[in-house]
């Protein structure tokens, strides 16, 4: 067979000549497929060439290749060539208030794939006091054998202890985890404290893996609802009222101030509301290392929905973080995005049916929380984004791709098209329309909150590691057919100037002569003194709350004592009433008579 041939014209592409596969083991597609005459869209720049995929691996990019035979040949003139897209935020079988979520890791991965997702990375959520290592294996054993597509995992830290710290160091260094979400929401289940949240953004930085966070305030989340439902609000409604923007913004100003002084980079997990994408935008100008991560949900439709008269509606779009009732926010997040004061996308995407959601039919605060995204996220991206006018295909790339190759420190074996990188690739009509709708997607629920919604931008062929799995439109996936992709910790876009970063915020200390002049002998008695509350006149021993002055020589109340108390008692309040006694004719004759 001919060897290779690279074009010259992109050096940047031919550095990058590294073929080999993820993992031990044959995982070959045992195909060749050629892509001719489309648009390649890096997040870097965009160019017209040809693409030679073999055993799962891209081979060749550039004009005039030699291509061995027996490949498959695709025409995509007029149509660009991209990465597959990367989802960040899965929650794909997950347990969840008492159910599971709808969609497994095969309806899942498949919907993924029919959208132009090609890996996703999901959620490993332990109970408290449970092992982190056994929730990871109960979450590969999930999805390995029903995968479709690629996928990596995050954990979440949902209790704290040096168990917990060991654990992580196990999973950086022998499982493929380099991410760690904590809540700080979900009371008395997921939520940790502040102290346990420094403790564990602390843990990542000397590990060198990328703290997560759910940032909302739990503790008044829980006041505000216990107070709704009180005032008789049990509908779907109070959910988006007991969880104000408000919290959502003093929790993400929260997180980062505690990973900053823990000296660790932060990942803002489902942005939903202006206020905390201001928050992390306002943040990064002031050289914090922060990452936001809006969704597909708050990007394409907003919180207005939890007040439609239909129950099963409204609580088809209760999720956490709320969609937002400001319908202008999707418009401002996009904005963010679009100039990277934002940096990547995700969904959320945790599904569950209208049986499964009215658990909650009589308190909100027992409605399942998630809604849909995997299948949609490219297409309301491209709508919302590029056909608009927001972003160019570039990035478009960059949010749904290859920001997330790089952070999750995969890059560029994913979110790129470069000789090596693995062949996952959408070959994405940009003109082309779709319409959105529960009777036509691909994932198990039976609601989707972008119902009637019709985008621009549909994939025509979906390679997932060199196997087309989207054929001219018509979806042909193999169960089992992903793989595990592990995440190495040290991501250089997280971490290349942590290094510096700390050594220049070392503590400073002043080299002075020491001091030698007098100092205050303190004895024991007076140190004490302030215990001695005999001593202060304000808080007097006495327990009296009106009599605290000794009394007079003769034995009498010292009338400088006050009959006021500050707690509203009066002195006089236990003393029995003195009897009354009319008077029928007062001094001064009746007032009742004439004259």
């Amino acid at each position: 067979m001919a060897e290779p041939v690279q074009e010259t014209i992109y050096p940047h592409d031919v550095a990058i000549v590294s073929a080999e596969p993820w993992v031990a083991g044959d995982r070959s597609a045992q195909s060749r497929i050629f892509i001719k005459n489309g648009t390649i869209v890096n997040d870097d720049q965009s160019f017209h060439a040809d693409i030679y995929i073999e055993d799962g691996i891209i081979k060749q990019v550039g004009t005039n290749l030699v291509i061995p035979g027996g490949a498959r040949t695709i025409d995509a003139r007029g149509k660009f060539v991209m990465p597959g897209g990367i989802d960040t935020h899965t929650h794909f079988q997950m347990p969840f208030m008492g159910t599971v979520s709808a969609d497994d890791f095969y309806s899942g991965t498949k919907a993924a794939l029919a959208g132009g997702t090609t890996m996703i990375i999901d959620f490993v959520i332990p109970q408290k006091g449970e092992s982190l290592l056994d929730a990871y294996e109960k979450w590969r054993g999930w999805a390995d054998a029903k995968v479709c597509c690629d996928y990596g995992l995050h954990v979440a830290v949902t209790w704290w202890n040096d168990q917990v710290s060991k654990e992580m160091d196990v999973l950086c260094s022998e499982k493929g985890v380099n991410s760690y979400k904590v809540f700080m929401a979900y009371k008395d289940v997921f939520m940790l404290d502040d102290d346990e949240i420094y403790h564990c953004f602390k843990r990542c930085k000397e590990l060198k893996a990328l703290p997560m966070v759910h940032a909302e305030n739990g503790h008044l989340i829980a006041i505000k609802s216990r107070e709704l439902l009180q005032q008789g609000v049990s509908g779907p409604e109070g959910h988006l009222q007991s969880r104000p923007e408000e919290v959502e913004e003093e929790a993400t100003t929260r997180a980062i101030t505690i990973a900053d002084q823990a000296g660790a980079p932060l990942y803002v997990v489902h942005v939903m509301s202006k206020s905390s994408a201001n928050v992390i935008s306002k943040a990064r100008r002031e050289g914090k290392i922060v990452f936001g991560e809006p969704i597909a949900a708050g990007l394409g439709t907003d919180g207005t929905h939890h007040y439609n008269k239909c129950w099963r509606h409204a609580a088809g779009h209760v999720m956490g973080p709320p969609l937002r009732a400001d319908p202008t926010t999707p418009g401002y997040l996009m904005d963010l995005l679009a100039n990277n004061d934002l940096q990547l996308t995700g969904t959320d995407n945790c599904t569950f049916n209208a049986d499964q959601k009215a658990i909650g039919k009589d308190n909100f605060t027992r409605i399942p929380n998630g809604v849909n995204g995997v299948e949609d996220r490219m297409s309301i991206i491209w709508e919302k984004g590029v056909y608009s006018g927001k972003m160019d295909p570039c990035r478009f790339v960059a949010v749904t791709s290859a920001t997330a190759a790089k952070v999750f420190n995969i890059y560029p074996k994913k979110g790129r098209i470069a000789v090596g990188s693995d062949a996952d690739i959408v070959i994405w009509n940009g003109e082309a329309t779709r319409t959105i709708s529960a009777k036509t997607h691909h994932q198990a629920v039976d609601f989707n909150i972008f119902e009637g919604m019709t985008v621009h931008g549909v994939p025509e062929y979906v390679i997932t590691g060199g196997s087309i799995v989207m054929d001219e439109g018509q979806l042909k996936v193999t169960q089992g057919l992903g793989r595990f992709v592990p995440t190495p910790v040290n991501s250089q876009t997280v971490f290349g100037r942590v290094g510096n970063r700390e050594k220049s915020r070392q503590p400073q200390i002043v080299e002075r002569e020491p001091y030698t002049g007098p100092v205050v002998e303190i004895k024991e008695e007076d140190a004490l003194v302030y215990n001695k509350r005999s001593d202060n006149p304000i808080l007097p021993e006495s327990a009296n709350e009106f009599h605290s002055r000794p009394p007079t020589r003769g034995g009498a109340r010292n009338m400088q004592d006050s009959s006021f108390s500050l707690s509203g008692h009066q002195y006089d309040e236990n003393q029995p009433k003195r009897p009354g006694t009319k008077v029928s004719n007062p001094p001064g004759g009746k007032s009742t008579g004439f004259w």
